[in-house]
This record gives structure tokens, C-alpha cells and sequence, in this order.
């Protein structure tokens, strides 16, 4: 329906007249209106240094080349700040560096010191390993399977694979959407050993290396500790890194 439809002749608004009741709620609605103070508004100066912390937080564990955008949120709407002059903008303990978070903001300077939780959105930029086209879960990689994109890091608990990490012919634990960052989850553990392989143990000390061989007592998955028995009948711990190997701390 038009504006139009909904509006009166001039000769009949003379005779619109709103009762007296009404008049007093509208008015006591004003009064309370104009007596309560503002919503809790902050000028862009400290914005921009809550802005200038959480950038800097980020890019303590971003990786390189990469490229942070903060974007800042608004306080607590039931909040009612007093004035301020000076603001400073402080880390928040035990808030994470990336992804949906916060910022302390304080009132340094001004008739009454405060400080609030400011939220702020971080996202993290760089380059890393995605999807050329869908794939199935169950598929091993080849070369033309991925391609270098740029992603957001900091869009999931776990960060993308970068392009440093190698990653043709690992096997796929899920499906995958075309131009989707692959993580270390989307893919399966790999098995360098089974259980009775010969397996040569390195074991890396401050400016040493010994190597020597050993049977595998357990199945060598990536990123999980193998138990092994030495030539000596003792048994150890190490941790599988390529095909038959394994390191060890002496």
C-alpha cells in the first residue's frame, strides 16, 4: 500500500485531536527519553587502537606473507560509559588472537576511569593449499588435485596446510568443496611402518645424532608415538617421520 492511501485531507487532520491521556504518556515517554543518558558510543581514535592491538596480536602467529583485517564490534548496549579523554587499548588475557574475540579498552584519562571487553573480528589472510575442483573423500592427492590460494586462517580452529607443506599423494579422511582450504583434518594419517618392520631410529641430541636399527612393536601412524624393541631387547618410544624411520630422543 502507497503512502498515498494512508493520507487525509488537510480539512480532516483539524479535526484529529489526540485525548489527553495520550498526551501524558507521550510526554513522560520524552522526559525519560531525554533524562537517560546515551548508549555507550566510542569515537574512532579508540577504535583505531583497539584496532592497532588486535592487528598486532594477530601477527604474532600469522604467517608470512599475511594480511590481517580487524574489524572492531560495538559495546554492550546496556552499557553507559562517562566521557572520556584518553582511551588505551590492552591485550585481553586468555583471548584468542584470531577469529571472533576482544580487546580491553580503558578510560586512562577522564571523570570516571572504566574499562570494557570491546569484541572485534579478526581475520587472517594468506596464502595455502585449496581444492582445484571438488574431491571425495577416500582420494589420493595428486599435483594438479590442489592449488595455492588465499584463505582466511583464522575462519576454523585449525590452520590451512601452506604451501611449504607438501601434500600429493596423502589420502583424503572427507570431501572437499572446490577453492576449500585443506587442513591437516581433511586428510588421513599416514602409516610409515607396520608392526615387525625393520625401522632405522634416529636419535638427535645438542650436536649429536646416533642411527641404529630396531623392530616395530606397533603400527607407525604420522604424529602418533610408535613403540620399538633396540637390537638390546629395550623397548622405546619414537615418532614415525618418513617411510621406515623414526626419531628418537636419547
Amino acid at each position: 500500500m502507497t503512502d498515498a492511501a494512508w493520507s487525509l485531507p488537510a480539512s480532516a487532520l483539524k479535526d484529529v485531536r489526540p485525548s489527553t491521556g495520550i498526551l501524558w504518556v507521550l510526554a513522560a515517554a520524552g522526559l525519560a527519553a531525554a533524562a537517560a543518558p546515551a548508549a555507550a558510543q566510542l569515537p574512532e581514535r579508540a577504535l583505531h587502537q583497539a584496532v592497532a592491538v588486535a592487528e598486532a596480536l594477530a601477527l604474532e602467529r600469522a604467517p608470512v606473507p599475511a594480511r590481517v583485517v580487524v574489524e572492531p564490534g560495538a559495546p554492550d548496549a546496556r552499557l553507559r560509559l562517562a566521557p572520556c579523554d584518553e582511551y588505551r587499548a590492552t591485550a585481553s588475557p586468555g583471548a584468542p588472537a584470531w577469529g571472533r574475540t576482544r580487546v580491553l579498552l580503558h578510560c586512562v584519562r577522564g571523570p570516571v576511569a572504566w574499562r570494557i571487553a570491546l569484541p572485534v573480528t579478526v581475520q587472517v589472510w594468506a596464502p595455502a593449499w585449496v581444492a582445484a575442483r571438488p574431491r571425495t573423500a577416500g582420494e589420493k592427492l595428486a599435483a594438479d588435485h590442489v592449488v595455492p590460494g588465499v584463505v582466511d586462517w583464522a575462519a576454523a580452529a585449525t590452520p590451512p596446510l601452506p604451501l611449504s607443506q607438501p601434500v600429493t599423494g596423502r589420502m583424503l579422511a572427507r570431501a572437499l568443496d572446490a577453492g576449500a582450504p585443506l587442513r591437516e583434518a581433511d586428510l588421513r594419517s599416514r602409516q610409515w611402518f607396520a608392526a615387525g618392520d625393520t625401522v632405522r631410529v634416529t636419535a638427535r641430541g645438542s650436536g649429536f645424532s646416533v642411527q641404529a636399527e630396531a623392530q616395530a612393536l606397533t603400527p607407525g601412524f604420522e604424529g602418533l608415538p610408535a613403540r620399538l624393541q633396540a637390537a638390546n631387547g629395550r623397548v622405546f618410544s619414537a615418532t614415525p617421520v618418513a617411510e621406515r624411520q623414526a626419531e628418537a630422543r636419547p
